[in-house]
């Protein structure tokens, strides 16, 4: 996959080279240059084909478009993929902290539902299995 890339990334250089080289022919044009800049565009029409060639080969890969706005921005697009990865670390940590509140209710609902219905509750432990806490069955399931 990189191979590709760098490909793309040597084409594009040869391109930018050659728009640069172009820029600088147009800016100072005499009747003299005329080949030199016949040329140039050839190189600028063949650097534009071999571009094309590449993305032939890429057109499986999407890039978020706010990777693009990164661009036009001014910014790294590196900062995109950190801060997205930023947010996807801060997001689990929420998820987690709900989990683990989740599973404290579950377990606290348990205990105070054995107090107030160990009948009931052992029922539920039979059909749940390890699914009630241990300290739950310790406690609260009465023998049957």
């Amino acid at each position: 996959m990189a191979e590709r890339f760098d490909n793309l990334e040597e084409h594009l250089e040869k391109f930018i080279e050659n728009i640069r080289q172009l820029g600088i022919i147009v800016s100072d044009f005499q009747p003299s240059s005329q080949a030199g800049l016949n040329q140039k565009l050839n190189f600028m029409i063949s650097g534009l084909q071999d571009i094309e060639k590449c993305r032939q080969q890429l057109h499986e890969i999407n890039v978020p478009l706010e990777v693009f706005e990164y661009i036009d921005q001014g910014r790294n697009p590196q900062l995109y993929t950190k801060e997205c990865l930023e947010r996807a670390l801060a997001r689990n940590e929420q998820v987690k902290g709900k989990i683990d509140t989740m599973t404290k209710f579950k377990s606290l609902l348990i205990s105070e539902l054995g107090k107030v219905f160990p009948e009931e509750m052992g029922k539920y432990k039979a059909i749940h299995g390890d699914d009630a806490p241990k300290w739950f069955e310790d406690n609260f399931v009465p023998d049957l």
